[in-house]
């Protein structure tokens, strides 16, 4: 009922769900009416969630998970088998939640490109960092740069869970050559948490290098990002 009107469950244990909260208290028309800074973590994840179950609300559900996680942050790292492990998330509200962490992710990527002029690692830090921090698999990107050392474009190469950083050749430079890059550099994530590289990360960058310098694509560098932190080769002088 509206109006604030409580329900209780037939073994006198109850929650206050959603529906039974006056009108104006409820998340989704507390975001329509005052706006998205209206309401808190909590009612926002609940607003992603939906409904909860005959025992829990949909916010009651939120705040358990979100204490859990501990943070926005270590929640935007669980994977879809994480969040259904909750009783009330199924699938489809998983991919829901995780959807709208994607796209928090990529609009901070695409603010960080708004002055995509890479001059130094921390530059290539800065744009990715909020990309690729959270995620459990490894990806590997190509970024593409004319002469000026801006980006024309970065292409994911290779995506798996374990030593995507293993890469052809070929498959990093045909982007490479199809856009006019002048140079390129490579990043990739360690979901580990380590940015320490891997002997085959820093055999796979010699590799690459080499290979561009065939055809005359510079390899500038070769950033690994493990969380809030990053390694670039060639501060390590892989890369010369």
């Amino acid at each position: 009922m509206d109006g604030g009107t409580i329900k209780y469950d037939s073994d006198d244990n109850y929650r206050l769900r959603i529906k039974d909260l006056p009108l104006e208290t409820r998340p989704r028309e507390k975001f329509i009416k005052y706006g998205a800074r209206s309401v808190s973590n909590a009612e926002l994840l609940a607003i992603l969630i939906g409904s909860g179950t005959k025992k829990i609300s949909a916010i009651d559900l939120a705040n358990k998970i979100l204490s859990d996680a501990g943070s926005l942050r270590e929640l935007a790292r669980k994977d879809l088998s994480d969040l259904k492990k909750y009783k009330g998330i199924g699938l489809k509200k998983a991919v829901v939640i995780s959807a709208a962490f994607e796209l928090s992710r990529r609009i901070q990527s695409e603010s960080a490109l708004e002055k995509p002029q890479i001059m130094s690692p921390e530059d290539v830090a800065k744009i990715f960092i909020p990309r690729l921090s959270d995620l459990k698999k490894e990806i590997l990107i190509v970024i593409l740069l004319n002469t000026a050392n801006r980006i024309l474009k970065d292409v994911v190469v290779s995506e798996g869970n374990l030593n995507s950083s293993i890469i052809h050749p070929r498959e990093v430079f045909k982007p490479a050559i199809d856009e006019l890059a002048a140079s390129i550099i490579l990043v990739h994530n360690h979901p580990s948490g380590n940015p320490e590289p891997s002997k085959m990360d820093i055999e796979v960058t010699k590799q690459i290098y080499q290979a561009g310098e065939i055809l005359g694509i510079k390899l500038l560098d070769h950033i690994i990002i493990a969380g809030d932190k990053f390694k670039s080769l060639a501060q390590l002088g892989i890369i010369k």
